[in-house]
């Protein structure tokens, strides 16, 4: 059993790199056997169903963002409110904070769930979907909605729990679910023949072990951030109205650049099947199978500096602030290269693993991949910049930057480069709206600078 790790962090006066060590290395842990369920996750659908599978569950995947970005919207809001409450020694303030965000956010992802279940064929068609892949699609869509809802809780409650001193039980409330997802998932698809259904069960049930997991940590083992008992009359229903209020306008960034993955996933998806049909989009999906890899890298760092910069900013401690975040851009830059490195060298072998080699999809998926990673260093930076920006409460710089790379410049770039440059833009396209989104916040830095 791994030792409780919550009387070991001082967020005040620990040292900064061995504070940011302790949070980051757990945190990074946790990713990495997310990263091995993505992983195997794809390729087992990718040898066990096959590429159209790929291309199914590429088209049901900017759901699943859209979830995500749900739940880190409410986590991001919820814990930095925390950590500033904490830092003002007001623990009943934050846990009543941390209470209201769990369960308002439960609650929409029910209802929201339910709508899903009831017009599937209207949301697989938004999603775009052809007439070969729609049967397909459905039978992943309706066994895969629960997993959009799980996602939501255990994104919230990670977050609270690595706040609350313990961020290796957060670490594990990743690590468990996604050995019994890879687990189950080999049983369904090689075993049961299941196709895209066991894949869609096994991720299920998975997710099922991993909101277990938080809810025995939030019910029986938090330290200091407690579920606390809100009361049920009209001022609390105000108040409570009034924080979720506040904590989303901190948090907002965080779904959108959920959402920003998804805009990328359908405007590409929509692009690679009018440019290169039904093999591009399987291709593509090898991409967007690593594509949130390198998010998760970059996000942990991140995440693991989101509590020591709010908490020092609610303290007013600036220096630690500034060298917080220097060393967390150092971190995402150093994360960024050996991102590009890893996938740029090892393109063909890492297409193999979900493609049959030679086949139009795996050439298409080789060469694109080598162009796509250019993009990694600027991605590193930008998702650094704006973890910065949400953990000292300037929310608005983070959505709009958030809303310019992720959404409006990438969209742009998806329909111009290829016009202009064939289809090499079409795998340009993300590693462009980086770049200009790091140029943009050059800019902002440079123009408060000369503000001060």
């Amino acid at each position: 059993m791994i030792k409780d790790t919550r009387d070991s962090i001082d967020f005040e006066h620990e040292n900064i790199p061995r504070l940011f060590g302790g949070i980051f290395i757990p945190t990074l842990l946790g990713m990495v056997f997310n990263i091995a369920f993505i992983l195997t996750d794809g390729i087992f659908i990718g040898n066990g169903v096959g590429s159209d599978g790929l291309a199914c569950v590429n088209l049901i995947a900017p759901l699943m963002m859209i979830f995500s970005g749900a739940g880190m919207m409410f986590a991001i809001g919820a814990s930095v409110v925390g950590a500033i409450h904490l830092a003002q020694k007001n623990t009943k303030a934050a846990r009543i904070n941390i209470t209201q965000a769990f369960l308002t956010s439960s609650i929409i992802a029910i209802a929201i769930s339910i709508v899903l279940y009831l017009i599937p064929n209207q949301i697989v068609h938004l999603l775009g979907t052809t007439e070969r892949l729609q049967p397909m699609c459905l039978e992943y869509y309706l066994w895969f909605i629960p997993t959009c809802l799980f996602t939501i809780i255990q994104t919230i409650s990670t977050f609270i729990i690595r706040l609350d001193g313990s961020p290796r039980y957060a670490m594990l409330a990743n690590i468990i679910p996604a050995i019994v997802n890879a687990m189950l998932d080999y049983t369904f698809i090689f075993v049961c023949r299941w196709g895209l259904m066991g894949a869609a069960f096994a991720t299920d049930l998975g997710g099922f072990v991993g909101v277990m997991m938080v809810a025995f940590y939030m019910l029986h083992k938090t330290d200091k951030l407690k579920l606390y008992r809100l009361k049920a009359n009209k001022l609390s229903l105000q108040l409570t109205l009034r924080n979720i209020g506040y904590m989303l306008r901190i948090g907002l960034s965080g779904f959108i650049g959920e959402l920003a993955v998804a805009s990328m996933m359908l405007a590409g998806n929509y692009m690679f099947l009018r440019y290169l049909g039904e093999d591009g989009v399987a291709a593509f999906s090898v991409i967007c199978y690593l594509y949130p890899i390198v998010f998760m890298i970059n996000n942990s760092v991140a995440q693991s500096a989101q509590p020591i910069i709010s908490y020092n900013h609610g303290a007013r401690l600036a220096k630690r602030v500034r060298s917080s975040f220097v060393f967390s851009l150092a971190t995402a830059a150093l994360c960024g290269i050996c991102c590009i490195t890893l996938l740029g060298f090892g393109s063909e072998p890492i297409v193999s693993a979900f493609l049959q080699k030679g086949s139009q999809p795996h050439i298409y998926a080789v060469n694109g991949l080598r162009l796509f990673v250019s993009g990694f260093i600027f991605f590193a930076i930008n998702i650094a910049f704006i973890g910065y920006f949400q953990s000292i409460e300037r929310a608005a710089t983070a959505n709009i930057i958030m809303i310019l790379r992720g959404v409006i410049l990438v969209t742009i770039c998806f329909i111009a480069l290829p016009k202009l440059i064939g289809t090499n833009g079409l795998w340009l396209a993300v590693p462009c709206a980086e770049l200009l989104s790091s140029l943009i916040i050059g800019g902002i830095v440079v123009g408060r600078k000369k503000v001060n």
